[in-house]
């Protein structure tokens, strides 16, 4: 691997798998119908959507009619959330979630209070873990939406969402996850879950960039997203992507058949990556839940150093994520590090890493030396040795 970038930040995207290139090429080079259309073209494309959305209906146990394709995480979480406010709003004006969210849900958070909907950020223990009975205390009569992330996209926590949806469940609220980080590392299943509506990102499963998915349980009542024709079952106008929601549907799965075998691999190389930084570096800690955790994910504080000017002396070799920004001379800790308490003095030297279904030893080996060697040389350079 000597003179190779190193991707280790597969939470942030993933490549294109090999599989689901082959499976998107005909919709690329020859199948181009709109699926709308009546004849053959069109009842060509049409087949695949179809048969991309029972494969995607597999991975998470749902049915493929309650499955809608979106371009990605970002607008599931927006739609499932704005659907619900703007659906429920006799009902009640107020959310609940919790400060640890993508800044996919905490701005449509800050969106809907703008409205006038009151938002409740439920605070997170010191592992990134939020208490189900502070959800239970904090639904009033007036709630209308619980919205909690299924794991945490930077230290990988997984929340407790079995127990929080029964919750909602018994106050009959509609509870949504976020599952971009979890699906295909993790099994996700909606029955199991019980959520109301889950988001999922296709570039998180090794499928396309701009195509996602929302789950919605069968007869819930959601604000059409997209208004124009009649698309996804009238919830989504437009011409469908046709070629992306192919991709989607293969990645799903192979993300299914290999979950195990994938999942123990992750593990794997992040388990070793943290052991080997954690024993060649001296003042790591990591955080996020020891055991509840996603298991290719590693945010890792590094006592002595900043993230980004860490960030950039590795990029060459190493590609991975910072929990810390400078901006302005003045170093700006992610609003989950800060959630949990992270100290700042630990906070500002974290960088998340991430591995993927392909990273090898070698790489991990490689990439302790770079990341090592950097923090060694940073040291020296802030004590002037």
């Amino acid at each position: 691997m000597a003179g190779e970038l190193i991707y280790l930040d597969y939470n942030a995207t993933t490549p294109l798998d090999p599989e689901v290139i082959e499976e998107m090429r005909p919709y690329m080079e020859e199948h181009f119908g709109n699926p709308s259309s009546s004849y053959s073209y069109g009842a060509r494309t049409r087949g695949a959507v179809e048969q991309a959305r029972a494969q995607v209906a597999d991975l998470l146990g749902c049915e493929p009619g309650e499955l809608v394709f979106t371009s990605g995480g970002t607008e599931s979480n927006n739609f499932a959330m704005k659907g619900t406010a703007f659906a429920n709003r006799e009902k009640g004006n107020h959310i609940v979630t919790t400060r640890i969210e993508h800044p996919a849900v905490l701005e449509v958070c800050a969106y809907l209070e703008r409205l006038d909907f009151d938002v409740t950020y439920l605070p997170v223990d010191e592992f990134g873990l939020v208490n189900a009975s502070s959800v239970e205390e904090a639904i009033t009569d007036q709630t209308v939406l619980v919205t909690v992330m299924h794991a945490n996209n930077e230290v990988g926590t997984i929340q407790p969402i079995e127990r929080i949806s029964e919750l909602a469940s018994e106050r009959g609220l509609v509870f949504h996850t976020d599952a971009a980080q979890s699906v295909g590392k993790i099994p996700v299943l909606v029955r199991d879950l019980g959520v109301s509506l889950l988001s999922l990102a296709g570039h998180k499963v090794y499928a396309p960039k701009g195509i996602g998915a929302l789950y919605v349980r069968e007869g819930l009542r959601l604000e059409k997203f997209m208004h124009g024709a009649g698309q996804e079952r009238g919830m989504r106008a437009g011409t469908e992507n046709v070629m992306g929601i192919v991709g989607l549907g293969k990645a799903c799965e192979i993300a299914g058949r290999d979950l195990d075998r994938n999942a123990g691999r992750m593990m794997e190389t992040r388990d070793a990556l943290q052991e080997g930084l954690t024993r060649a570096i001296e003042g790591v800690r990591t955080n996020g839940h020891p055991g509840k955790r996603l298991p290719n994910t590693l945010s890792a504080s590094i006592r002595g150093v900043d993230a980004d000017v860490l960030i950039n002396d590795i990029q060459a070799g190493v590609a991975a994520s910072a929990g810390a920004a400078c901006h302005s001379g003045q170093t700006e800790v992610s609003h989950v590090l800060r959630a949990m308490g992270v100290p700042e003095s630990w906070a500002r030297g974290t960088i998340r890493l991430s591995t993927g279904r392909t990273t090898e030893a070698d790489e991990i080996e490689a990439a302790i030396k770079t990341i090592t060697e950097a923090v060694t040389r940073l040291r020296r350079t802030a004590t002037g040795d």
